[in-house]
């Protein structure tokens, strides 16, 4: 398996308004064309959070552990179309009540993402699907334990030292 190099995306200015089109492969190609993505926190009941592992095969971080679900959106497609749909094809998830904890722009040396974050508990038990190499729950000082073995992506990393915290201390 493998990413589809052709795929279209949707390109997007810095408010999130849909500016043209690109293959995944001039997203990611150092080009630093703006893609919108989605990513989803899920913890659950205990206050665990998931952790999806991605594939060896994947173009950028593979074998990282990361945000439960992340995807690129499809051209036409809404933010919260885009975040249920990821959900439900990376983890099998469809009973979820999200909510918006912000929107970002991450940039690497690869590619550029505004990156629109969200937070969900669930009760269901994830099942991953083949887009991933499986995933797990860990606590916090699991994650701490991850992020000291450079286990986790850096975009994964930012977003639970800047974004998680800062929600988990508003509440």
């Amino acid at each position: 398996m493998q990413d589809n190099p052709e795929e279209m995306l949707p390109l997007v200015d810095e408010d999130g308004h849909c500016t043209g089109t690109a293959t995944r492969a001039e997203c990611h190609s150092g080009s630093k064309l703006l893609h919108p993505v989605v990513h989803l926190h899920l913890y659950d009941t205990a206050g665990r959070l998931y952790l999806q592992k991605r594939p060896l095969w994947k173009d950028i971080q593979p074998g990282k552990y990361e945000t439960s679900t992340g995807g690129h959106m499809a051209p036409g497609e809404s933010v919260r179309e885009a975040l249920r749909r990821e959900v439900r094809e990376e983890l099998g998830i469809t009973e979820f009540e999200p909510e918006h904890l912000c929107t970002y722009i991450f940039e690497s040396d690869r590619e550029r993402e505004l990156v629109n974050v969200f937070i969900a508990v669930t009760d269901e038990t994830p099942r991953p699907s083949d887009e991933l190499d499986g995933g797990c729950f860990m606590s916090s000082e699991e994650i701490e334990s991850a992020i000291r073995d450079g286990l986790l992506t850096p975009n994964f990393v930012h977003e639970y030292r800047t974004i998680l915290r800062a929600a988990s201390n508003q509440k």
